[in-house]
């Protein structure tokens, strides 16, 4: 039987692909940044998970404004990067794990959330930043990935309680497959931030903090915020927490804090750095 055995939190900004690939971890800027990661990539190559279950939102290179679905999820045997204008390296094709996929999808629609099935997909910095800070110098092969794409862009987005709830109905399926596999699942994105507008800039530290806490001890606290109540607290972008959410709600129950590392601003966002060991 799959078991999800933990799971991690960690930003996903494009400027991150930049600094690693320019050799800049050990500056001034981005050392307390970096300095984060060593724990949770020891923790990773000593587990040896199977499978990394990742959610992210899409910028816009798979689906733009015109399509954007409010769950996406990939099925395939394999995903590709593309260069998305942000400078940042295309990484090398990623590995799907399809049979799992499959299973999780169908569990979903049964379960009655309406996911677009994507048999072919590209997927973005959401995806390949986390993975690289992983595993450096794209050292991640050895892992398959089933990428979980939640809509943070376009209006009407999912609120808070429905990200939770589709982690924990994927975390029910994962413990449905009959294969003995580790999971391992990350929920992606910045923490407080806004990019533009009147408060671009904005970081609200005390509430990125909050939701790290709340993460741990009582999830289900965390669907009492609507996304307009993200936006106000921790700025237009803040609604990635729901990636975040959505992880947890995978975990199904308790959980051990490992690791947390929380580092603000790294190119105008609040990083919430956690790892977490499902009980």
């Amino acid at each position: 039987m799959a078991k999800i055995i933990g799971g991690v939190t960690t930003s996903h900004i494009p400027a991150i692909a930049n600094a690693m690939a320019n050799g800049l971890e050990e500056t001034p800027y981005w050392k307390p940044f970096f300095d984060g990661y060593p724990p949770v990539r020891d923790w990773l190559n000593e587990q040896k998970p199977d499978v990394i279950i990742l959610f992210y939102n899409d910028h816009g290179l798979e689906f733009f404004i015109d399509k954007k679905p409010t769950f996406a999820m990939g099925v395939a045997d394999e995903y590709y990067n593309s260069d998305e204008g942000w400078g940042i390296p295309t990484i090398p094709p990623v590995t799907g794990e399809s049979e799992l996929s499959w299973h999780i999808a169908n569990s979903l629609v049964e379960d009655g959330f309406d996911m677009t099935i994507c048999q072919e997909m590209k997927v973005d910095h959401g995806l390949t930043v986390p993975l690289n800070l992983m595993w450096p110098g794209h050292n991640y092969g050895h892992v398959k990935v089933i990428p979980v794409c939640i809509n943070c862009e376009q209006h009407p987005m999912p609120q808070p309680k429905r990200t939770l709830a589709l982690g924990q109905a994927i975390g029910r399926a994962v413990e449905s497959f009959d294969d003995d596999l580790k999971v391992v699942v990350f929920g992606t994105g910045g923490m407080s931030h806004q990019l533009d507008g009147e408060r671009a800039g904005f970081i609200n530290r005390a509430f990125d903090i909050e939701c790290l806490d709340k993460l741990v001890s009582d999830p289900e606290s965390l669907t009492k915020y609507s996304n307009y109540d993200l936006v106000e607290l921790g700025g237009a972008q803040a609604v990635e927490l729901n990636m975040l959410i959505a992880m947890r709600g995978a975990l199904l129950g308790e959980v051990t804090e490992l690791h947390r590392n929380y580092h603000a601003p790294i190119s105008n966002t609040g990083s919430g750095l956690m790892l977490l060991e499902n009980k």
